[in-house]
């Protein structure tokens, strides 16, 4: 695989690691196309760098996220995502493997110097996911999101090789806003797994209830409210761009412009996230790519 970041004395067979990073691009690709379009603009390397993250988010998502994950007995999903948790943190301490994706994972995070206790944080929120389904304030779904979405803009910063320690927060920012999107735009599909991520103080005070699946005056001022919400943190992570080299600034504007449109198509569609799921088209991803 061309670009292939150097394997380490110790690495896995650089056959094995080939293959791990194409099927990581293969994830990225057809489940994160904003990502993937992102990394266009990235080095051979850092893209990689990038897949291996992205499908290790997706991976630990798809446990949590199965039909009927969070139904009944969870013991079984559970015991499922500990040990995946387990598998990564043996691909991470360089223990033999087989599985291509789990040694590409393992490489990027020795390789990249991400930190162990990242992985830590990230799937203690996503246990949390089998056991909470509603969070009461705005501060609970911050701290649920703290493991789900800053940490993974953490682990993003040894990719894109920030060039001063102030890029941190901004990326954190990023992680909240790329999540609270995504909870914008997937009301519908978490009721059906039965979750519900806007804060419940937030449908108390505007009179609002997803589970109606009508797009009311009530549901519309509600999301109004949270697609502010939404802005200001991407705002905030807007002031880390200029402490990037030039690539990975090039990089974050451009998945930063192509998910913030996910909320502009909300407005468009009168916020009826219940029909149908709001997506940026994929001409208009590559095209947004391009112009960066």
């Amino acid at each position: 695989m061309a670009g292939l970041p150097s394997p380490e004395p110790s690495s896995p067979p650089r056959e094995l690691l080939a293959a791990g990073y194409r099927q990581a691009r293969e994830i990225t690709w057809k489940y994160g196309t904003t990502y993937f379009w992102g990394t266009a603009l990235l080095s051979p390397q850092q893209r990689c760098h990038v897949y291996a993250v992205y499908a290790l988010c997706r991976l630990a998502d798809d446990i949590v996220d199965a039909p009927g994950a969070t139904v009944g007995d969870t013991s079984a999903t559970r015991a499922g995502l500990t040990q995946f948790a387990a598998q990564v943190d043996r691909a991470v301490e360089g223990g033999p493997t087989q599985d291509a994706l789990l040694a590409a994972i393992g490489h990027t995070i020795r390789h990249t110097n991400i930190e162990k206790e990242c992985l830590t944080r990230f799937f203690d929120a996503m246990a949390l996911d089998l056991s909470q389904h509603t969070y009461r304030t705005w501060e609970d779904l911050l701290a649920y999101m703290e493991g789900s979405a800053a940490v993974v803009g953490e682990m993003m910063l040894p990719v894109l090789r920030p060039m001063a320690p102030g890029a941190r927060e901004p990326a954190r920012a990023l992680g909240f806003a790329f999540q609270l999107t995504n909870f914008l735009r997937d009301v519908g599909e978490d009721l059906e797994r039965g979750r519900v991520y806007i804060p419940q103080e937030d449908l108390e005070r505007f009179d609002a209830d997803p589970a109606r699946r009508e797009v009311t005056a009530q549901w519309r001022e509600l999301m109004a409210f949270e697609i502010a919400r939404n802005r200001r943190l991407y705002a905030q992570a807007d002031t880390g761009i200029p402490l990037l080299p030039t690539r990975s600034a090039q990089c974050v504007a451009t998945a930063r412009a192509l998910y913030s449109q996910i909320l502009d198509r909300i407005e468009a569609s009168d916020y009826d996230v219940f029909s149908q799921r709001v997506r940026v088209p994929t001409w208009r991803k590559a095209l947004t790519a391009a112009s960066a």
